[in-house]
């Protein structure tokens, strides 16, 4: 599958945009005991930094992405793009968990369209037919950024601290503001609603109107898509978000080797960006997702070795598995919803985005207690039972 050099500078530009976006919360993982250390925490209690990013980031993700496909991508892109690079470096200077927490959530909610509507824009750039291999790569190249972030994250822990760690990612999230001017608003009627959008709204407009539209979308015909963008947040990024803090306290690794470790995410991510459209073309679209729900099993299983034994070894196949397996089911989620409303793409790809990461914060939160109450043996096989649940429905929905 080709793309043009235009079409591969929109699609690099805007994955950059999503790497700084993921990075920014996942960097976060490994960095957790020297943050609940320097502000007189448990880790346990910490873990409330993630949810307090991921559940803006995934709620608001509709929200953006109806008000790309109203008043233009590019437009609202560099306004919470800025908003992002703000809200890190406030992060850095804050003097309690408190305050972190507070910030974490404004940070989330400027972060919280840059994917969704670096997607549609995609879609617009490179049109239907090709729009799953380029998703495939924008979000490649996004979640590369959640892998490398842990490893550059957990070294510049160990070096400098987590405080300038967050101004480290503050100055990407500038450099990836300034990219987006070279890009241009893609083809479309950006600066108003569909016709098709308007005459459902018989005009209106306002939280009304978008409320309707989201709950129509949602539980519509591609309703099965957007509950399985749910249930893999809840697993995938809950299952993630775990990882650095269980690598720290089960097997003994400092910061920066439980990044290094989680790195392989990101580094699968990109080689499952790479393969996805391949791999849709042979064995379709539900295909690919039960590839990667596969793989996400396996990285569960490999988890609850490692509790078992305290060998850190598999962990290496569980972040990988993990990243390739995350990778095939997103974006293919993401390029399935696109066809629940053509004419509102923005609104379906955030509606993912809502499922996904909202999902993520969740499965955080619902890990976190797991674990108090029956530790990490119970909380990866649970996880791999939860997966294996949903590759059997996935597989039978989405093929119906």
């Amino acid at each position: 599958m080709r793309f043009s050099a235009h079409e591969m500078h929109v699609i690099c530009a805007l994955g950059f945009c999503g790497l700084v976006s993921a990075a920014d919360n996942w960097f976060v993982s490994p960095a957790l005991p020297s943050i609940a250390q320097t502000l007189a925490v448990l880790p346990s209690a910490a873990a409330v930094v993630l949810t307090a990013y991921l559940v803006p980031y995934g709620a608001l993700q509709p929200v953006c992405g109806s008000l790309g496909d109203r008043f233009g991508r590019l437009r609202l892109l560099r306004v919470i793009v800025l908003g992002l690079a703000a809200g890190t470096l406030v992060c850095a200077a804050v003097p309690s968990l408190g305050a972190l927490v507070a910030a974490r959530i404004l940070t989330g909610c400027f972060a919280a369209g840059i994917i969704s509507v670096s997607q549609a824009f995609v879609g617009d750039t490179v049109g239907h037919d090709r729009r799953a291999g380029a998703v495939g790569i924008l979000m490649g190249i996004t979640f590369t950024g959640q892998g490398l972030s842990a490893g550059l994250g957990g070294i510049l822990t160990d070096l400098v601290g987590w405080r300038a760690a967050f101004a480290a990612f503050g100055v990407l999230a500038l450099a990836a503001w300034a990219l987006l001017w070279t890009l241009r608003e893609p083809e479309r009627k950006a600066d108003a609603p569909s016709s098709a959008s308007a005459v459902r709204d018989g005009g209106a407009s306002g939280p009304v109107a978008f409320l309707r539209d989201a709950v129509r979308v949602f539980f519509g015909r591609g309703r099965a898509v957007f509950l399985l963008a749910c249930t893999t947040g809840v697993l995938f990024l809950g299952v993630y978000g775990l990882m650095g803090t269980f690598l720290s306290e089960r097997c003994g690794l400092t910061a920066t080797q439980a990044g290094l470790v989680m790195m392989l995410y990101g580094v699968f991510c990109l080689v499952g960006g790479a393969l996805s459209g391949r791999l849709g073309a042979h064995r379709g679209l539900a295909g690919v997702i039960a590839v990667g729900e596969v793989s996400g099993v396996c990285a569960a299983l490999a988890l609850t070795v490692v509790a078992v034994t305290g060998l850190w070894q598999p962990a290496l196949a569980a972040a990988a598995c993990l990243g390739l397996g995350y990778i095939l089911v997103q974006p293919t989620l993401v390029s399935l919803s696109m066809d629940a409303d053509p004419d509102q793409a923005g609104l379906c790809t955030g509606l993912v985005g809502f499922g996904v990461f909202a999902g993520g914060g969740v499965g955080s939160t619902l890990g976190g207690a797991l674990l108090a109450v029956a530790g990490y043996p119970a909380l990866w096989a649970t996880a791999a039972v939860l997966l294996a649940c949903q590759l059997i429905v996935s597989s039978r929905v989405l093929r119906r």
